[in-house]
């Protein structure tokens, strides 16, 4: 169990902080349920109530600043997804989204930035479909790495391409 004023991934909300642990005072709740209210970091100004014992909607702890640098040096190795059916690519887009899971964000953006450059070098346009999942992926990824960070999540794109070219000039020498 999350204890109050711990920071969370919260499904599609992003970072969020436990501001209160309790049963909720409202008509047409039981008394004795008790649930998690959260702030969205990124949405201040409004709030979350989800029982403590739902398994609906992801939440986990945020990745711990070791284990996402790490995850930013695999980045040169690891594996797009490949997928050349359209309507596939779309659910394995939607299923990886509601994971919430950073490495796999990765890879969709990885994936799609690969898509894209093909697209472009072929004279052709983005797809709506690979253009919403890639701006979701670098949502969800950047904002909870910017809170880590200590950064806004405008520069968190620039501090992974820095330490992916870094990681490669290091191959090089």
């Amino acid at each position: 169990m999350f204890q109050k004023n711990d920071y969370v991934i919260y499904g599609n909300n992003g970072v969020c902080r436990i501001t209160d642990i309790g049963p909720l005072d409202m008509p047409g709740i039981p008394k004795e349920r008790v649930y998690y209210t959260l702030v969205p970091y990124y949405a201040k100004d409004s709030q979350i109530f989800t029982p403590v014992d739902s398994t609906k909607v992801v939440m986990r702890p945020l990745i711990r600043k070791d284990a996402m640098m790490q995850l930013l040096e695999e980045i040169p190795d690891m594996e797009p997804l490949w997928i050349t059916d359209e309507k596939q690519r779309e659910t394995r887009y939607k299923e990886t989204i509601r994971t919430c899971d950073c490495r796999e964000l990765i890879r969709i953006i990885k994936t799609i930035y690969y898509r894209m450059q093909s697209r472009i070098a072929d004279g052709k346009k983005i797809t709506s479909s690979d253009e919403k999942y890639f701006h979701l992926a670098e949502d969800r990824l950047y904002g909870e790495f910017a809170m880590i960070l200590g950064i806004e999540r405008e520069q968190v794109r620039e501090f992974i391409l820095e330490k992916v070219e870094r990681k490669k000039e290091a191959k090089t020498v």
